[in-house]
């Protein structure tokens, strides 16, 4: 297929940001008329953070990270450098189009661009760094928000509601994840409006989320991720084993994963966070052995043909469908078949019983009545 060249687009495109397809080459003089929606007033003095000496020396120290779910980097010279703030918000954006993660290093590459984001995430839901956690980037059209934003720009579609594929959804939540724990936090929060999250103080352990709309004449997020910040948030927190204080959600404390569901893994290394997933491992789907927090234990793949026991962390893993609903079976029903065998022995035993809702204590007292 030839390449496109865009010499127009709409005004509601333009409010939102871009278009950009990896299919579709923008000229010259019509990247440097669209707004991606990123850029503000740079460049610019760097504002106070407003915290104390001591806070702000913190702040300087080597103390950032940058994700470890990052397979492309290209980085961008478009920031402020060293932030004036600590990590306490995420915004996500919306790209308006099917955008590489390559494609978006090369837009964000021109310091006449003046736009940049921390992270970005492509359509097939590899993630990519422009900026890294340690400085600012030029993304939400507000320095203040940025100055303590980690920034992702999300693949989406070109129309309103400006959709993000699922596969880019479920890694923005991952990413959220993995930023949330590295910063120390336990919860991320929508609280619903502007007002209120701009009047909020989080606390230490809290991330919250914010809008670029909130910020600037535009659409981004769009309706699609706006819709669906709540739900972001209340994924993320029961992942980092919190509770959500969302206003349009209920507070969740259980995990994403129960024994039998369906996953397929995202991330590359296993529990222990040191050894690489092989790739005929990642390219399987498999069944949910047991769950203890956030360690996932996958035993069979659903093609029935191997087998691994091995540990994950949650936030490598995406559920491609739950455990099929089936009546519960009663504790004596249960107790024959740990008498049977069918639920292992010792503590793998007891984690299996009580993930999938039995009481250990009673289940044994059963089968201790049963054998004697």
């Amino acid at each position: 297929m030839d390449d496109k060249i865009i010499t127009s687009v709409s005004e509601e495109e333009l409010v939102s940001g871009a278009v950009f397809n990896d299919d579709v080459v923008l000229n010259d003089e019509m990247i440097a008329e669209l707004s991606f929606g990123l850029g503000d007033d740079e460049p610019e003095e760097v504002a106070s953070s407003g915290e104390s000496e001591e806070e702000d020396i913190a702040l300087g120290a080597a103390r950032y990270t940058n994700s470890s779910l990052v397979s492309y980097t290209r980085l961008s010279p478009n920031n402020s450098g060293q932030r004036t703030h600590s990590i306490d918000r995420i915004t996500p954006h919306c790209v308006v189009g099917q955008c590489s993660v390559e494609t978006l290093g090369s837009i964000f590459a021109p310091r006449s661009r003046q736009a940049s984001s921390n992270y970005g995430i492509g359509p097939d839901g590899r993630v990519g760094m422009y900026v890294e956690e340690k400085n600012r980037s030029w993304c939400s059209s507000s320095s203040a928000n940025d100055q303590r934003a980690i920034t992702i720009e999300c693949a989406s579609d070109t129309k309103p509601p400006y959709a993000f594929r699922d596969n880019v959804y479920k890694r923005l939540i991952d990413l959220c994840v993995d930023i949330c724990r590295r910063n120390g936090k336990k919860k991320l929060l929508w609280l619903g409006s502007k007002e209120k999250t701009l009047a909020y103080s989080p606390k230490s352990d809290e991330m919250v989320l914010t809008a670029h709309k909130w910020f600037a004449d535009t659409a981004c997020p769009g309706s699609w991720m706006y819709s669906r910040e709540a739900d972001l948030a209340k994924q993320v927190t029961a992942r980092l084993g919190g509770s959500s204080s969302s206003t349009t959600t209920k507070p969740s404390t259980s995990t994403s994963f129960k024994v039998g569901d369906v996953v397929k893994i995202t991330g590359s290394k296993y529990y222990d966070g040191k050894t690489t997933v092989p790739s005929w491992v990642k390219n399987k789907q498999w069944i949910v052995y047991s769950v203890s927090g956030s360690r996932v234990v996958l035993n069979r793949s659903t093609d029935g043909k191997s087998t691994i026991m091995s540990p994950f962390n949650a936030s490598s893993l995406s559920k491609v469908s739950a455990a099929p609903t089936t009546k519960k079976k009663s504790n004596t029903q249960i107790a024959q078949e740990v008498i049977d065998g069918k639920w292992g022995n010792g503590e793998t035993r007891k984690k299996r019983l009580t993930a999938a809702g039995y009481d250990y204590k009673t289940i044994q007292s059963i089968v201790n009545k049963l054998l004697s």
